[in-house]
């Protein structure tokens, strides 16, 4: 099966060729464009405001064929800087090839820009312009280099504990199941292999869902 990359007015598409010239379902397609008209007037005020560290014309979106839980392929968006988007759309692609679920992949700002209410949907997501929380820092989500996978179950655990009832059952990582992110599972390593580290791997608190550029 061949793959191909084509630029067309300036969207990068991703597909799968036919083989032997018959016609073939697509295992895989994903495509990165710009920040079009429509989605900028819903992040504008939403994700994303005056004073944010990166321009719009610095996002890209990355929309992505992707595995649910329920067996079914599902179509994807994310929001990312435009320097990572390439390696981004490489981390689906392998994700799509080893059947990870993902429950669903929406702009964050279908929640009102809500990190919580994001999280309460098990929405995988990535740009958001906001801080770290509880303090002024900008977060790695406020530069497109950070995305959170099923923060349902890769939940963000405190003193071992969790601020989502849903999360409760997955604090026991092991065994390691469907979703979740841990030592040496694909999701990990395919990240790895873009060099981005993971908050699953902090010491102080785990960020099982977390996974950036910088590796904060």
């Amino acid at each position: 099966m061949i793959r191909a990359v084509a630029a067309v007015t300036g969207v990068l598409v991703l597909f799968v060729a036919p083989v032997g010239g018959r016609a073939q379902t697509p295992e895989f397609a994903g495509t990165i464009s710009p920040i079009g008209p429509s989605l900028r007037a819903t992040m504008t005020g939403v994700s994303w405001r005056a004073g944010c560290p990166v321009p719009l014309r610095e996002l890209r979106l990355v929309t992505a064929r992707h595995w649910g839980f329920d067996g079914r392929i599902r179509n994807g968006r994310l929001v990312v800087h435009r320097d990572v988007a390439g390696d981004v759309l490489a981390v689906l692609r392998r994700l799509h090839a080893t059947r990870f679920p993902i429950r669903r992949m929406v702009p964050v700002d279908a929640y009102g820009a809500s990190d919580f209410r994001s999280i309460e949907a098990d929405n995988t997501s990535a740009f958001n312009c906001r801080y770290v929380d509880g303090t002024r820092r900008w977060s790695e989500h406020a530069y497109g280099r950070a995305i959170d996978v099923n923060p349902i179950e890769n939940p963000y655990v405190s003193g071992g504990r969790t601020s989502h009832p849903a999360s409760e059952s997955y604090l026991d990582r092991t065994p390691c199941k469907r979703g979740m992110a841990c030592p040496g599972s694909v999701v990990v390593r395919t990240f790895a292999a873009i060099a981005w580290g993971w908050g699953g791997d902090w010491t102080s608190v785990q960020d099982y869902q977390h996974f950036s550029a910088s590796g904060r």
